[in-house]
């Protein structure tokens, strides 16, 4: 069958392409997807080729690795699963549809809606991300950066038990949406009294944990001159240009700081242990929460776009740094 999927042709261009698909075969089926969201931080990164990307070494790419579908053809041997099932879709691109195994395959609960459930593979990285921190019951926790990663890092770093959890951003309007989403305070990087506010808000000794988001160098250098002695930096944004000198041993070494890298490929494949969840599991939880109404998904959305439009969507994403939060490609506008 013929179906359709977004590909960076070149730096900066992205176009709506045919591509044919075969039928499911043994343990295989075929999913018709409703929904992909956009990994604006991620996507923008291989659309403009920056370095510690899968686009430094050339074009074309495919991009989206989050989404939802219904399936539509079982292949033989599959068990668990059926026609008309809707599941979460990971790393196969933004395209109307993907052939997938069915193992590991995770269905959508109800009282969460395609829409929602197409955020579910990005949600799982911030989970990750506070995961590893080790959170515990009134910690203080700084969330730097309120992309969409952010944004969902701050939530679960409320419901992890911090106290109180800060965010920090330049965009006013991503500080706004942090705080009305449970956030105690939200500070720009480049307030004057930007360190002095978070030591007063943690009785002078900085905060415990870091959710490092923004992947800039620079940003990382400033979190280590207002984080606490002995605190934790989780990584969850990719640093891919290391433009910031820092004087580690004063402000790692001396301090007693733990960096941890949280990239989504240290998961455990098979089994989830503490501080570390497979992708599936994080992928239950994300939607118990959502499902709970303990975890807004809604709110962080910005466009719900069909996929015509990705040429389009893209050109901006290369333009500007500071994208929309959440975008959605709406598959179901093609049928």
């Amino acid at each position: 069958m013929q179906a359709k999927v977004i590909r960076f042709e070149a730096k900066g261009q992205a176009v709506l392409a045919d591509f044919e698909l075969r039928a499911p075969g043994p343990g295989e089926v075929l999913i018709e997807n409703d929904f992909s969201a956009v990994s604006a931080g991620t996507e923008r990164a291989n659309l403009v080729g920056l370095p510690n990307t899968s686009t430094a070494s050339g074009f074309p790419f495919i991009p989206g690795y989050s989404a939802v579908g219904r399936i539509i053809e079982v292949g033989d041997g599959v068990e668990g699963l059926q026609l008309g099932d809707l599941v979460v879709n990971n790393w196969t691109g933004h395209r109307s549809h993907a052939l997938k195994k069915a193992a590991g395959l995770v269905k959508v609960i109800p009282g969460v809606e395609p829409l929602e459930a197409s955020f579910a593979v990005i949600a799982s990285f911030p989970f990750l991300g506070v995961r590893k921190l080790r959170i515990e019951i009134g910690e203080s926790v700084m969330v730097a950066g309120l992309g969409i990663l952010g944004v969902f890092a701050a939530q679960i770093a409320c419901l992890s038990g911090g106290q109180p959890v800060l965010a920090a951003d330049f965009d006013p309007k991503r500080r706004e949406l942090a705080s009305r989403l449970g956030v105690d305070l939200a500070l720009s990087p480049d307030d004057p009294d930007f360190k002095q506010k978070i030591l007063d808000i943690t009785d002078g000794k900085g905060v415990n944990a870091v959710v490092e988001v923004t992947g800039a160098a620079a940003a990382l250098k400033q979190a280590l001159e207002y984080i606490a002695f002995g605190g934790r930096v989780s990584l969850l944004g990719c640093t891919r240009v290391s433009d910031a000198p820092i004087d580690y041993y004063k402000y790692v070494h001396r301090r007693g700081i733990t960096i941890v890298g949280s990239h989504t490929h240290t998961r455990p494949v098979v089994e989830s242990a503490p501080g570390q969840w497979t992708e599936q599991d994080d992928y239950r939880v994300f939607m118990k929460l959502v499902a709970a109404k303990k975890l807004q998904v809604l709110p962080v959305i910005s466009e719900v776009v069909s996929p015509v439009e990705a040429p389009a969507v893209y050109a901006r994403l290369a333009e500007d740094s500071q994208p929309p939060l959440g975008i959605a490609f709406d598959w179901r506008a093609l049928r």
